[in-house]
Parts: structure tokens; C-alpha cells; sequence
């Protein structure tokens, strides 16, 4: 089987600039939303704070990105400290077919996290990876390390682009979509790439915070 970098690496996206610029736009975004967001993030974490003194208020995993690179993505916490350590007791009903986890009513998530994930609002401190260059705020889910191991040669391709905050996956049904769905769905984003593109998904993205579609 074809190594993760050169089957990511195969799979060509668009024009030489767009990638320059794109990344220029992600730093404005971030910083913009980063300085305009922070009074928000401040009560957020407070309230997230007081509802377990002993928990964190932030969440980071290890992630997949562009080419097979790991890195720490942050979220806001939404599930009881120990939640990764019970997640071996729960794959059993998993929801749904292929490389990824997902259960609608997953006794892990705490209600105010219910609440987050719901309006994704505990994906916002992914801005701080969107600076650190890994991830881009539009762009395919950046997966598990776990999940890339059940990874196809097609399901690869994914990886050829850097991840992003939001997606046409997000923006299109979410968990409603199947594992192959998505891959069908980063595939096409791929393939169609551009800013006209990137600005829909956002602008759908800004509705689904106010009016949530099936996340949890």
C-alpha cells in the first residue's frame, strides 16, 4: 500500500497562488476572530470552569493534518475528564460504518458540552491552530490517529490538503453523513477547491451556529 505522503501528495488541488493566498486569509480570519472572540472565550471558560473546579477548560488531542503531520488541535471541553479511557467500553455502539466514532447519545459529553457541540462553539480555539498554520478554517476534518490506520489508498487523499475548522462535511448533515460520505464529500471539496467555495462554506457555517444541524 502507498505510504500516506505520497498518496496525499498525488492528488492536485488548484492554482500555485491559491494556496499563498488562502493562507494569508487564514491569518487575518484567525486573528480577527481571535481578538473579537476573546471577552466570549473568557465568560465561556469560566462557566465551563465552574462547572467542574477539577476539569479543564480546554481539550487538546493529537491529530492527523496535511501529508500525514501530527499536531495538537484544541477544542473546548464538553466531556468528563476521564472520557478517553472509556471510550474502549463504548465502540460498540458506534453509530456509525468505517474509520470514525460516533454516538448520539454518548454518556460522556456533560450538558453544557451537549450544548457546545450542538453549536460547535467548542471548535472555536481551533483558531490558535488555524495561526499555527495546522489547519486552515476551511478544509476536511483533520482525523485520529486510530482512524487513519483503517484508512483506504482513496480515504488517503484526504490528507493531501491542510484540515480545516469547518467543511462541506460540517456544513452538510455532519453526523447524519456516513464515514464514506465525508470521504466522498472532502473528495469533491478537493477536487473544486476555491475561494468562491471556501466563502460558501463559511457562510453556512455561520448558520449552522445559530441554527444547528445534526452535531453532537
Amino acid at each position: 500500500m502507498e505510504s500516506i505522503k505520497s498518496v496525499a501528495k498525488s492528488t492536485k488541488t488548484t492554482t500555485k497562488f491559491y494556496p499563498i493566498v488562502k493562507r494569508a486569509m487564514d491569518v487575518l480570519g484567525a486573528s480577527v476572530g481571535l481578538l473579537l472572540l476573546t471577552p466570549f472565550f473568557i465568560v465561556l471558560a469560566l462557566i465551563i470552569k465552574l462547572s467542574d473546579l477539577n476539569a479543564p477548560v480546554f481539550f487538546k488531542q493529537e491529530r492527523v493534518g496535511k501529508n500525514g503531520k501530527r499536531f495538537m488541535m484544541y477544542k473546548f471541553r464538553t466531556m468528563i475528564p476521564n472520557a478517553e479511557a472509556k471510550l474502549a467500553e463504548l465502540l460498540q455502539f458506534n453509530e456509525v460504518e468505517g474509520a470514525m466514532f460516533k454516538m448520539k447519545h454518548d454518556p460522556r459529553i456533560t450538558k453544557l458540552g451537549g450544548f457546545l457541540r450542538k453549536t460547535s462553539i467548542d471548535e472555536l480555539p481551533q483558531l490558535l491552530n488555524v495561526l499555527k498554520g495546522d489547519m486552515s478554517l476551511v478544509g476536511p476534518r483533520p482525523p485520529l490517529e486510530r482512524e487513519v490506520a483503517e484508512y483506504s489508498v482513496r480515504d488517503y487523499r484526504r490528507l493531501s490538503i491542510t484540515p480545516g475548522c469547518t467543511g462541506l462535511w460540517q456544513v452538510s448533515g455532519r453526523n447524519d453523513v456516513s464515514f464514506a460520505e465525508m470521504v466522498n464529500l472532502d473528495l469533491e471539496y478537493i477536487q473544486k477547491v476555491s475561494f468562491a467555495l471556501d466563502m460558501q462554506i463559511l457562510l453556512r457555517t455561520v448558520r449552522v451556529i445559530f441554527v444547528p444541524n445534526s452535531a453532537y
